[in-house]
C-alpha cells in the first residue's frame, strides 16, 4: 500500500510554533517517524508540505492511481476551504483528516470542518500519534 501524507498550511513551522500544542518535533521528524512506521508494516509513505491551497488540490487531484490513501492535515484550511472539500470528493482515492491537537477543545473556529463530511474518517487529539492512526487505519 501506497499512502500520501499531506501537511497544509503552517504545518512546516511544527516544533517551533505553538510547542505546548503541536509539541517540540519538527514535521520532517515527524515524518521520518511515520516512514518508518509504514515501512516496518510493508508499505510506502509519500510526504508533502504546502502552504498553497492550490497545490493541496492538485495533489489530491493527481493521487487517483498512484496512492491507495491520503493522510490529510490541512490546518487551518480545514475550517473554510471549499476547495479541497471539492478536491477529495472528486477523487475516489480515500482521505483521512487528521489533526495534532484536539480542535473540539480549541477556539470555537476551529471545532468546524469543512472536509469531514467528505473524508473517510477523521483522528485528532494525538499529537503525532494522530498521523499513525489514520495509516493504520488503511492497513487493516
Amino acid at each position: 500500500m501506497k499512502l500520501l501524507v499531506l501537511n497544509g498550511v503552517n504545518l512546516n513551522l511544527t516544533g517551533r510554533r505553538e510547542r505546548e500544542v503541536y509539541g517540540g518535533e519538527t514535521l520532517e521528524e515527524i515524518n521520518a517517524y511515520l516512514a518508518a512506521f509504514a515501512r516496518a508494516r510493508g508499505h510506502e509513505a509519500d510526504f508533502v508540505q504546502s502552504n498553497s491551497e492550490g497545490a493541496l488540490c492538485t495533489l489530491i487531484q493527481n493521487a487517483e492511481g498512484v496512492y491507495d490513501g491520503i493522510v490529510l492535515n490541512a490546518g487551518a484550511y480545514t475550517h473554510y476551504s471549499y476547495a479541497l472539500r471539492d478536491a477529495i470528493a472528486a477523487v475516489k482515492v480515500p482521505v483521512v483528516e487528521v489533526h495534532m491537537s484536539n480542535v473540539h477543545a480549541r477556539e470555537e473556529f476551529r471545532k468546524t470542518s469543512v472536509l469531514t463530511e467528505v473524508c473517510k474518517g477523521e483522528v485528532l487529539g494525538f499529537g503525532k500519534n494522530s498521523y499513525l492512526l489514520a495509516m493504520e487505519s488503511f492497513f487493516l
